[in-house]
């Protein structure tokens, strides 16, 4: 099933992702770490589907995406970036990609955080953060999504690694690309939960 949903709000993260906040149909219903098809409700773009993970927690009102947008070429996360409260987005059933399994270390890469958020946010209201590890790459500091948002969770009992691959300059960060050498630095066990998400040459590699 499909629904014309309309954009309620927009909030800049970065300065190229955006949170797009959605009404919600009655009944629409999600697990954190799910995902769903999005296409931009105009002529064009109505059939161009693009899988995007849900960002909000179950029990809000409006359904939250965060998305980055990528201007190098004219496809949809560029022509998102255009749009306006008041725009409407064609929304599908949503569909499992990263299933929660207990404590453990989610390692993103860039935009890959953004199907742990929702996990995340759920294990923080539940008062369950402690026993699990964060540990995101980006290329600059700038670059980081949500930093101040999962910091806070470090004070509740994440813990968080930032690692920068092009940013000498950045201050309390690694300078590390994430591959087998620093998992076996800094990595203790091995035989815990791992949720993996980045792209594909740093997934395969780690994999």
């Amino acid at each position: 099933m499909q629904h014309s949903v309309e954009i309620v709000k927009i909030r800049q993260v970065t300065h190229n992702v955006r949170s797009y906040r959605l009404e919600r149909p009655d009944g629409y219903r999600f697990e954190p770490g799910q995902a769903t098809d999005l296409s931009i409700d105009r002529d064009g773009y109505r059939t161009r589907k693009n899988p995007f993970t849900f960002t909000g927690l179950a029990e809000w009102a409006e359904l939250e995406f965060t998305i980055k947008s990528y201007f190098d070429h004219d496809g949809v996360t560029r022509a998102l970036w255009e749009l306006s409260p008041g725009d409407h987005l064609i929304l599908r059933d949503p569909w499992g990609t990263i299933t929660y399994k207990g404590s453990g270390t989610f390692i993103a890469g860039g935009a890959g955080v953004t199907p742990f958020i929702a996990i995340l946010r759920r294990l923080r209201a539940d008062g369950r953060l402690a026993g699990h590890r964060l540990i995101v790459s980006n290329r600059t500091a700038g670059d980081i999504i949500l930093r101040d948002e999962f910091e806070a969770m470090a004070g509740e009992g994440l813990e968080v690694t930032w690692t920068l691959t092009d940013d000498a300059s950045a201050a309390g960060v690694l300078h590390e690309r994430i591959d087998a050498a620093f998992l076996g630095q800094h990595v203790r066990d091995m035989a815990q939960n791992f949720y993996l998400c980045g792209p594909d040459p740093m997934v395969k590699d780690l994999r």
